[in-house]
């Protein structure tokens, strides 16, 4: 696979200005002529080797943050909102896409607000809405949706609400062994009461009383989670608004939802302390069960923290997430690799997640190519969450964990598999309308940016050909 050049004139230039430099100050310092800084800076150059290691060494900047995941994950968005028909054949090229998210971030984001309104607008037409005609009805992005874009944006790690999680995990860790009793005590001590209760819900709490309410059928993973999640509310109030202030969220609802997002955040930090869990991580290469047992989590848990690892100057192997349901659908999506997740639909179904529901209780390895020629080692497993009580519905899902294959010997799950043979890497894509493979067995719509060919007199597997 060939090597990926770097293109992050706009951190660059956002490099220099936070240190108040000049065009030719900074050349300077970095030992290049201003013509030079000034292409780069503007993406007419990829960042060369030796202007990454004075930055290093002259400002010790984390290098690292020159990484095109943003840019990556634009590109991705701009293809799958360029594949709905609406924009026929008139689609831009990949190259004019990489150029647009580099050079052009806040236009690229523009684009996709404004191809989301438009998507929410036609589907509120389809189903004959009740917006038809209302006073109100100005078009404005799905709060879930503008949430989930928050936090895609943001590399799934909010580094202020991560760092107060980890001090009050060692807080409640120098109090006693930790885990439920010692939140508990936690609260006790700002005089919150806490009970448990059979009942259909997970957490109330009652501010006139002081009194938190968990139900007591539910995991103690899961009830430890939401006794953290309470205490993020109750202590944690001022930095979880500072941060909410900070996204400039387009509704009250979204705000609120950000709200839940940013306390979910915080109580998953506090169960898998960021520094702890890393080295533990490092040390057990990554195995989720013996990560699960040591910390006390879920499986769950502990695969989505994984993917939040991304702290400046610690960062640690960088994962995709994903959780789908039976149907396919995406319900928790997160990538700090190239792979990125279709924002509409469910994933591609050659990817091993989907054949998860059928094996439960057993991890599943995949090695997967995508179209651009990266390769992943993905693992999938089922997750099932009970009610509690026979009546009770079973709520089923599928997580998917993986990351490149380059990182593959920091996984025990990579041991024994034949990484060294490309034949045994399956093809995978993102979304059909934006894959450009020509003989997938899978597919269910045609890629749009491809011209087809309809034989009368012949047929294979699908009833077209793509050239």
């Amino acid at each position: 696979m060939a090597t990926q050049k770097l293109y992050a004139g706009v951190k660059l230039r956002e490099t220099r200005v936070r240190l108040g430099l000049t065009q030719k100050d900074f050349a300077g310092k970095l030992g290049v002529s201003l013509p030079y800084l000034n292409q780069m800076e503007n993406n007419h150059r990829p960042v060369s080797t030796g202007v990454v290691l004075a930055l290093a060494q002259e400002f010790g900047f984390d290098v690292t943050e020159l990484s095109t995941g943003d840019a990556e994950r634009m590109v991705t968005d701009m293809r799958e909102a360029l594949a709905d028909p609406v924009f026929g054949e008139a689609t831009p090229p990949l190259a004019d896409l990489r150029l647009a998210a580099s050079n052009a971030p806040a236009l690229a984001r523009a684009f996709l607000e404004l191809h989301r309104a438009y998507r929410q607008t036609h589907e509120r037409l389809a189903s004959l809405d009740e917006a038809l005609g209302r006073e109100d009805s100005a078009i404005a992005p799905s709060p879930w949706e503008e949430v989930r874009d928050f936090f895609h944006y943001c590399d799934n790690y909010i580094d202020a609400v991560d760092r107060a999680a980890e001090r009050v995990a060692t807080s409640l860790a120098a109090d006693g062994e930790g885990g439920p009793a010692a939140c508990m005590a936690y609260l006790a001590a700002r005089g919150v009461t806490v009970r448990l209760a059979d009942g259909p819900v997970l957490r109330r709490y009652d501010p006139a009383r002081a009194e938190l309410t968990l139900a007591a059928r539910t995991a103690p993973a899961t009830q430890h989670f939401q006794l953290l999640h309470q205490i993020a509310l109750l202590t944690q109030a001022d930095l979880l608004d500072a941060t909410l202030d900070f996204a400039r969220f387009q509704s009250e609802e979204a705000r609120d939802i950000a709200k839940i997002g940013l306390a979910n955040y915080f109580a998953g930090a506090a169960l898998l302390p960021y520094t702890a869990f890393l080295e533990a991580a490092q040390d057990c290469r990554h195995d989720l069960e013996v990560l699960a047992d040591r910390f006390g989590a879920s499986i769950e848990q502990v695969a989505h923290r994984l993917s939040t690892l991304q702290r400046p100057g610690a960062k640690g192997v960088p994962f995709f997430f994903v959780r789908v349901d039976q149907a396919g659908t995406i319900t928790k999506r997160h990538s700090a690799t190239r792979l990125q997740f279709a924002r509409f639909g469910g994933a591609c179904p050659l990817w091993n997640v989907h054949r998860a529901f059928e094996t439960p209780g057993q991890f599943l390895r995949q090695l997967a190519e995508t179209p651009d020629g990266v390769r992943y080692l993905c693992l999938a497993r089922d997750v099932s969450k009970p009610g509690g009580s026979f009546k009770a519905p079973v709520r089923r899902y599928a997580i998917g964990l993986g990351c490149e294959v380059r990182h593959a010997g920091a996984l025990v799950y990579a041991d024994d598999l034949d990484i060294g043979n490309s034949a045994a890497f399956e093809p995978i894509g993102i979304s059909c309308r934006i894959c450009e493979r020509v003989n997938c067995h899978q597919r269910s719509v045609p890629p749009l940016e491809r011209p087809l060919r309809v034989d009368h007199d012949e047929r294979g597997v699908l009833p077209y050909r793509i050239d």
